[in-house]
């Protein structure tokens, strides 16, 4: 017998008018050129070019003469090749100079999709029967360039959203913090990653003190390749290096920013082409304390590599990779506790099948146990998950999906068993969501996904995107879907 879902009206739609202002850079020479120009004007011709450029854009970003200054500082080391010195210039030059180097992007011009859904960390002044939502998307702009945006609202006991208010004045963090090393540490990650260098890593930080910065590393490598006689067989330890060091950093939004407006873009080189995927987590540890956890992929136009975020307040995050053998491939979603002491975590390293895996570490994952394999017709292109578990009762729900005939991608579940999750103890025979008329046209036809699911008054609420363009929401209940699941041994 078919499970009854419920499709929801609202759609969560790409919005051009959504934007930003990044950093702007094309070459050294034409910067010098830009910012020779400015130094030639007077004071009095500055004011006049600055005073309708703050006009219009004041309205459209928080405090843009700070994103200006911001960005002079990005080319500032360029002045002494233009005759000019950075004390020496007055601030409405210096912000004048910002603005040639700033640009709008508008973030999900191009799509709004692969959502999450978690319970927000505050649920004050809401009924009983009401949850405080936090949803999150990829959405994608220019280039296809893809970062992370969220919304917030309240699921009534009928399972229908409000939406709260959405803020105009969208911006990153206002603060990126790059880690500080310790050597020791930083040494033995490289090996937990089993990578075998053409030569000794001791060689290359024998330089570093035993703190060292982002800054202090690269610099210490350049001084490295150039003494160093780079043969194609030593090449892959730089690159090693400096993918681990790029993968750590944090990420501060302003208090008086709405969650609405806080956009996490990609940071580090190895994101450059886009932040794709995360699956959001409630994470309970063993003292009862909740961390909320993302696993997305990084993306830098070539390689795809899988990294995690973590944060307490949607304020503040830490971002770091993911590494082990078995950290590779699109799709890891962890679990929300720990299963018998240890992290637990759904994978598809070979980009066909399920996997587990369960680690002592959070960010290092070495082996992983086949779970499921491509079985029935809707899905035998490829199987993967669709958001972390879910514990329920009768055990671990997990959201799948499947690939079939024409690249067309239905949702599924299955069900783990609480103690032992290595074991599926039930497994839907025939697609949960499959796209309908409305919702197989778009960027990527034909496709239904989902990043994340909860349960909310015994439904199941799953948020999903429309052919990769629009998203949107549809609940089942609780026991139908867990009786057919049974059912199904």
């Amino acid at each position: 017998m078919p499970i009854i879902i419920e499709r929801k009206r609202i759609k969560f739609s790409p919005d051009a008018s959504r934007v930003i202002a990044r950093f702007l850079f094309t070459t050294e020479k034409r910067a010098k050129l830009t910012i020779k120009s400015v130094m030639g004007m007077s004071e009095n011709e500055v004011l006049q070019i600055l005073s309708p450029i703050l006009r219009d854009f004041s309205l459209r970003h928080r405090n843009i003469s700070k994103i200006f200054e911001k960005h002079f500082n990005e080319v500032a080391y360029l002045l002494t090749k233009a005759k000019g010195k950075p004390k020496t210039i007055s601030l409405s030059r210096k912000i004048l100079i910002g603005s040639y180097f700033t640009m709008e992007y508008s973030i999900e011009s191009a799509a709004f999709f692969n959502p999450s859904i978690v319970e927000h960390p505050d649920q004050s002044e809401i009924a009983y029967t009401e949850r405080r939502v936090i949803l999150s998307f990829r959405a994608t702009g220019e280039g296809h360039i893809s970062s992370i945006v969220f919304r917030t609202g309240i699921i009534d006991k009928d399972n229908n959203l409000t939406l709260e208010p959405v803020g105009n004045l969208l911006g990153e963090a206002e603060l990126i913090r790059r880690h500080i090393y310790n050597k020791k540490s930083f040494k033995s990650k490289l090996e937990e990653m089993n990578f075998y260098p053409a030569i000794p890593v001791e060689m290359i930080l024998s330089k570093l003190k035993d703190r060292f910065t982002y800054r202090e590393l690269k610099e210490c490598l350049d001084d490295a390749k150039s003494s160093l006689q780079l043969t194609a067989d030593k090449e892959p330890l730089f690159n090693e290096i400096m993918w681990l060091a790029s993968s750590h950093y944090e990420l501060e939004f302003s208090l008086d920013t709405n969650i609405s407006e806080r956009v996490i873009f990609p940071v580090s080189t190895n994101e450059k082409n886009g932040i794709e995927d995360a699956r959001f987590v409630k994470f309970i540890d063993e003292n009862n304390k909740v961390t909320y956890y993302a696993t997305y992929t990084a993306y830098d136009g070539t390689s795809i590599l899988p990294k995690m975020l973590d944060t307490k307040d949607f304020y503040h995050f830490k971002i770091i990779p993911v590494h082990g053998e078995i950290a590779q491939n699109k799709g890891m979603a962890l679990f929300p506790r720990k299963v018998n002491g240890k992290y637990a975590m759904l994978c598809r390293l070979d980009g066909f099948n399920n996997y587990i895996a369960f680690s002592d570490k959070i960010s290092v994952w070495r082996e992983a146990k086949l779970l499921m394999k491509p079985k029935y017709p809707w899905e035998f292109i490829q199987v993967g998950n669709s958001g972390s578990p879910i514990e329920t009762p009768e055990g671990w729900l997990v959201i799948t999906h499947g690939v079939g005939p024409m690249r067309e991608y239905a949702l599924g579940a299955i069900l783990l068993d609480l103690d032992d999750p290595t074991k599926i103890i039930g497994r839907l025979k025939t697609p949960l969501l499959m796209p309908n008329a409305e919702e197989r046209e778009g960027y990527v036809p034909n496709v239904v996904y989902s990043c994340g699911s909860m349960v909310h008054n015994d439904d199941l609420i799953i948020p999903y995107a429309m052919s990769d363009s629009v998203s949107t929401y549809a609940t089942v209940n609780l026991k139908e879907l867990l009786d057919e699941l049974k059912a199904s041994v």
